[in-house]
């Protein structure tokens, strides 16, 4: 694709044409409004992104973001012990938390089962799950993770590899589409996959 500006507007609109769910007009829009937004908003922007990545880390325990850790989740006493829920990104604790139907806790894969895609079981955060089940309080993992291919594979590997422990697994019931992301499904449909989940 030919360049039509240069230098410095140039640069914003790739860099935000490399975001994800943002394409090549889409960075081009956000460009132009940085340039007509006013220069203490642009900063404050600036500084955000700044700050997030200076700030924010992974949970030690969960892999959810946090700037302490563990994580709030992960030390509040009320939550169930008993029970962990298994995500592929930390994004999606926020959508199943929205439901207000899980109390329990949370462990972040960072990704799922995808040998095209060269992940495999090791590039997960797996063994770390493995090392919490040995807390004898652990009594269910839910496996919530997205409905695709690659989610089902690895809803089948982490069924395999736990199941003999004698610990119950679950996964989310039917009620959100194959191929949709957790972070885009919307509240009702999400909370009634929880309130239904099912043996595997």
């Amino acid at each position: 694709m030919a360049l039509i500006y240069d230098g410095a507007i140039q640069d914003v609109i790739d860099s935000f044409a490399h975001l994800p769910g943002i394409g090549p007009k889409g960075a081009q829009r956000i460009a132009f409004h940085l340039l007509s937004t006013s220069e203490n908003d642009v900063k404050h922007l600036a500084q955000a992104i700044i700050t997030l990545r200076e700030k924010v880390r992974f949970c030690e325990i969960c892999g959810n973001v946090t700037e302490i850790s563990p994580c709030a989740i992960c030390q509040d006493p009320r939550r169930d012990h008993s029970v962990i829920c298994v995500v592929e990104h930390a994004s999606d604790i926020m959508a199943i938390e929205n439901t207000a139907e899980y109390h329990g806790l949370y462990h972040v894969l960072g990704g799922a089962i995808n040998p095209m895609g060269g992940i495999g079981p090791a590039d997960l955060r797996i063994q770390e799950l493995l090392t919490r089940l040995k807390d004898e309080t652990v009594k269910e993992i839910i496996l919530a993770l997205n409905p695709n291919v690659e989610g089902e594979a690895t809803n089948t590997y982490l069924s395999r590899l736990i199941s003999p422990s004698g610990i119950t697994v679950t996964r989310l019931a039917s009620g959100l589409p194959v191929g949709a992301d957790l972070e885009y499904a919307d509240q009702v449909t999400l909370g009634r996959a929880l309130a239904g989940r099912r043996s595997v």
